[in-house]
């Protein structure tokens, strides 16, 4: 393995349930202290600090922030893979804008927990090949069920499905990344509704 993925292994895989509360503290700590102040300023000593342990215990399941701040993407990825099955899996609306509303709501929910840290996660956080290949199979299979639903729906228009998927998809990550993290953000709420409103417009029209 080269030196710079050995750099952002996790040191320790948790196997008691006392050692996966402490590892899951340290990121719950880390997530809080990059969020309150940065990444560069954010030490492994103020995340053991927040967590409540030594910093002895804390590199005996990470060796550095960077590796913390690789988890902290590789649990977002999780969180938002599993919600994604979640709704693929369950019945869909009938019109396409209600089935594309469902899709823009999963990526806006996704992003209002902390949407500058989540910045910081995407455009800082030290990848892996392991992790971006992940990152490539959830974007791969996403494109996959848009351009299945977009073929199977009556009331699509847009003649090149395979373009279509990714650019509602790539359209979607991008822009709700993009303006709920902005210093001046977006209300949701209306960023969902123009959203839809627009990809409404290009796969009907």
């Amino acid at each position: 393995m080269p030196s710079d993925q050995r750099r952002i292994q996790p040191r320790k895989q948790p196997r008691q349930v006392r050692a996966e509360l402490t590892r899951q503290r340290i990121l719950t700590a880390a997530a809080h202290v990059f969020a309150d102040h940065g990444y560069a300023a954010g030490t492994t000593n103020r995340i053991a600090e927040r967590a409540g342990i030594s910093i002895g215990s804390l590199y005996q399941y990470f060796p550095n922030k960077d590796a913390i701040l690789a988890e902290l993407l590789t649990r977002h990825l999780d969180d938002g893979t599993a919600a994604a099955a979640k709704v693929l899996t369950g019945p869909l609306p009938d019109s396409i804008e209600d089935v594309l509303r469902v899709f823009v709501r999963l990526a806006v929910e996704a992003h209002l927990d902390d949407p500058h840290l989540l910045r910081m996660l995407i455009e800082q956080a030290p990848r892996s090949d392991e992790l971006l290949e992940r990152v490539g199979r959830v974007k791969r299979a996403m494109v996959g069920h848009t351009r299945a639903l977009l073929e199977g729906h009556p009331e699509v228009r847009v003649a090149d499905t395979a373009t279509a998927a990714r650019l509602v998809i790539a359209t979607v990550e991008l822009a709700v990344h993009d303006l709920l993290a902005e210093p001046d953000p977006i209300d949701a709420r209306r960023l969902e509704d123009e959203m839809v409103a627009m990809l409404t417009r290009y796969v009907t029209g």
